[in-house]
């Protein structure tokens, strides 16, 4: 574990909590959570449950996170949310270019940059996702996979831009499926995404931009997935659903 990036742990909700079940949920993991200091953690709840999150929320630890925004500031966009309305209700992080997204919505690259640079444009922190299919991965083309969703999320960005973007490393056969990539999978793709930042930036800049994995992470494996020198933390799917799980991921990652 690299000491001088302060780990990061997310819990993506994606669609599921009622407003009364995210309360329950996150006055929960505020209770649970409350002395943790050496871990960021962030909930990114359903955009109906943002307004009653962040006002449970207040005066804790946990920040707020959103799922999804719109690449455009205002307008005739029927269905999106902007950064704008998302600061309303205190919303510091962004979850862009998940694979769900990526592959039901048909988001490229192209369009998670663009969406990105709108977040930053706004101080919001974005949390841009990358990862291989299995298929991509037996048939030798991950480092290829990544590096191009990589330039691709991130064209345009200023090094500063870049620092206070968190990747989130989510191999797209272990979304949801039981399977987690091995202690050695994960931390060595998260090693080579670190050496594509350093060849878009500098050397510097990508040794302060924190990598999360993603991918079936449980309390049984965040101690060891954790302890990786280029892992800096976790999205995590199923298991934010719930107080204990969600709650004894973060404490066995510190």
């Amino acid at each position: 574990m690299n000491k001088d990036r302060k780990l990061i742990i997310a819990g993506n909700w994606k669609m599921n909590k009622t407003v009364a079940e995210a309360i329950d949920l996150v006055n929960g993991l505020k209770r649970e959570l409350a002395t943790v200091k050496e871990v960021d953690l962030v909930v990114a709840p359903p955009f109906t449950a943002l307004s009653e999150v962040t006002r449970a929320i207040l005066d804790s630890n946990i920040r707020l996170g959103a799922q999804n925004m719109s690449e455009h500031n205002f307008g005739a966009y029927t269905g999106e949310i902007c950064a704008a309305m998302l600061k309303e209700f205190s919303v510091r992080y962004v979850i862009l270019g998940h694979s769900e997204r990526r592959q039901y919505q048909k988001e490229s690259n192209e369009t998670i940059a663009r969406k990105a640079l709108a977040a930053h444009a706004a101080s919001l922190k974005p949390i841009v996702c990358i990862g291989e299919s299995l298929d991509e991965r037996k048939g030798g083309q991950m480092e290829q996979v990544l590096e191009t969703q990589l330039r691709g999320s991130l064209a345009g960005f200023s090094n500063d831009q870049l620092e206070e973007t968190i990747i989130a490393y989510e191999p797209v056969w272990a979304i949801g499926t039981g399977v987690t990539a091995t202690t050695e999978q994960a931390q060595s793709a998260h090693a080579f995404i670190r050496r594509v930042l350093a060849s878009i930036a500098d050397e510097a800049t990508a040794r302060r931009v924190r990598i999360q994995y993603g991918g079936s992470v449980k309390p049984s494996n965040a101690r060891e997935l954790m302890s990786q020198p280029d892992v800096d933390g976790a999205l995590v799917g199923g298991a934010s659903l719930e107080i204990r799980s969600f709650t004894e991921i973060v404490k066995n990652s510190i």
